[in-house]
């Protein structure tokens, strides 16, 4: 659907809430425009309607492949890596600081 349908043309894609009520984008406004574009494999106007969902969609990719595709073979320590305590405190602070720093 992000394919064939371009999100800054198409009505049917919801706009960000938090942005119509304060003025101000939150971590995911642009996303859907960054993926459309992802998938048409033009980076640079990805990178520039989102650069945070460039940088998440490996690491939700490698979430997923853990949790459900690699069953056989467990990674204890990547998982810990990447999906531990301190893995989501950073995951957390890189989100609030792109959030801070897109709106200054």
């Amino acid at each position: 659907m992000f394919y064939s349908f371009d999100p800054e043309k198409v009505a049917i894609f919801p706009q960000c809430p938090f942005l119509l009520v304060t003025g101000y984008e939150c971590p995911g406004c642009g996303s859907q425009r960054a993926i459309h574009q992802l998938l048409r494999l033009n980076f640079k106007s990805a990178f520039s309607h989102n650069t945070l969902i460039i940088f998440l969609i490996p690491y939700i990719f490698l979430g997923i492949y853990l949790e459900f595709f690699n069953k056989k073979h467990r990674f204890p320590r990547l998982e810990k890596i990447f999906f531990g305590k301190w893995a989501a405190v950073i995951v957390v602070l890189v989100i609030v600081v792109y959030w801070v720093v897109r709106n200054v």
